[in-house]
């Protein structure tokens, strides 16, 4: 039986650290199959590490909370010490209104970013696929972006255009004349890279942009479909030395461009849209160099999330909706035991030569099976609405006798 006690959500955000900090707790895919490798050794069976660039948050079914702590601190290159400094720890429904609020956006350093609801899902497959998502995992996450897509269609909680990738079109906006004269390098052509290339396009109606990525036919993929450049990886310095304007999405773990590379460019606009840092921070040291992260973007205001922020009550009220089926369920799950028990009973009986002898015999009922799968079925419906154990298992009896004779 799952035991709500025993759940744990865990994690940094952008709330107490900043784009640095964040960064030496980052979790990439080998980190992610280590952890969960690991866990396998403290018998936790249920988890799930969502790393993103405002958060890194494990959730999990443990003994206690440390079990966690020590399995996601033991893949990163940040402390415990740290960790515990910065970390907020949530348990039970706490645990569960957190991992709602997260997926409807409302805890996105951008409010209503609806980009996590993508990272989750990878999340919980990546997990999933390697057998730690049972069925409690399974029934919270599914019913979270359940939640999400309602909260999605029904409110302009995610409407306009304001996510990290667009804060960073607002930002070159308001700093970088004659645009689409400018030569651009874009590097990584993952979700948030691909999206900020589209919005390049789209809303600073410039295609001098080349694309480049550590898995060179990828690029040139992307490039192709919306006719820009490429280049490969190895031509990396010569291109960022000649670039106006640089923006790094790639998913590395260590920096990939530093100040070393800038010091005989001319003047440069640099976006760093990873966790951790992509582009070295000493980098901003140069006088000609302007350098933001994910942090300074989530800075800039916009009129749409005034109307995001008054769309708050309806995605409180749609939240509330679905924790409250969550929970539901989850109260339900307590009595499986006792279903499991007297559907086996019913199974015997169903087997037994005198049951069948005295009740069955005359009986134009052609298939037992369902009489047991009825009796159980009743039987769950009046544990839910009035739990009686002794009287509902004879109630179950006599509802499969009746069934199974008639």
């Amino acid at each position: 039986m799952i035991n709500l006690s025993n759940f744990f959500a865990i994690g940094i955000n952008y709330k107490k650290t900043d784009a640095s900090v964040r960064g030496l707790f980052a979790i990439g895919p080998d980190q992610y199959a280590a952890i969960l490798q690991k866990a396998h050794t403290l018998s936790i069976k249920e988890l799930v590490v969502l790393s993103t660039c405002n958060r890194t948050e494990i959730y999990g079914i443990a003994n206690q909370a440390s079990d966690l702590i020590n399995l996601l601190c033991s893949e990163t290159t940040g402390s415990k010490e740290v960790f515990l400094e910065r970390c907020y720890l949530k348990k039970e429904k706490e645990a569960v209104t957190h991992i709602f609020s997260v997926g409807a956006g409302l805890d996105s350093q951008i409010l209503g970013d609806y980009e996590i609801v993508g990272q989750m899902k990878l999340a919980v497959k990546f997990a999933k696929d390697r057998g730690f998502v049972g069925s409690f995992l399974e029934r919270l996450f599914n019913t979270v972006l359940q939640s999400s897509k309602t909260i999605k269609n029904q409110t302009a909680l995610s409407g306009g255009t304001v996510s990290v990738s667009f804060a960073a079109i607002q930002y070159l906006k308001e700093h970088l004349p004659s645009i689409p004269q400018k030569n651009m390098l874009l590097i990584g052509t993952g979700k948030i890279g691909k999206n900020t290339c589209k919005n390049l396009i789209d809303y600073l109606d410039t295609t001098n942009i080349t694309l480049i990525n550590r898995t060179n036919e990828k690029a040139a993929e992307l490039a192709a479909e919306l006719g820009i450049g490429s280049a490969t990886y190895q031509t990396l310095p010569v291109l960022a030395e000649k670039a106006d304007v640089i923006i790094v999405a790639t998913n590395a773990e260590a920096p990939i461009l530093y100040k070393e590379n800038f010091i005989q460019s001319g003047k440069k606009i640099l976006i760093d849209l990873s966790i951790p840092h992509n582009i070295h921070p000493d980098t901003a040291q140069l006088a000609h160099i302007s350098l933001v992260n994910v942090d300074d973007l989530a800075k800039i205001n916009d009129a749409t999330l005034q109307k995001r922020q008054a769309e708050i009550p309806k995605v409180l009220n749609i939240i509330q909706e679905f924790e409250t089926e969550f929970f539901e369920w989850l109260d339900s799950r307590k009595f499986v035991p006792v279903i499991k028990a007297v559907k086996k009973k019913l199974e015997d009986m169903n087997h037994c030569e005198m049951f069948n002898a005295v009740y069955i015999a005359n009986s134009h009922s052609t298939n037992a099976d369902d009489a047991v799968q009825k009796a159980v079925k009743n039987m769950a419906v009046k544990l839910r609405n009035n739990y009686k154990p002794g009287c509902n298992f004879i109630e179950a009896i006599n509802d499969f006798i009746t069934i199974s004779s008639n």
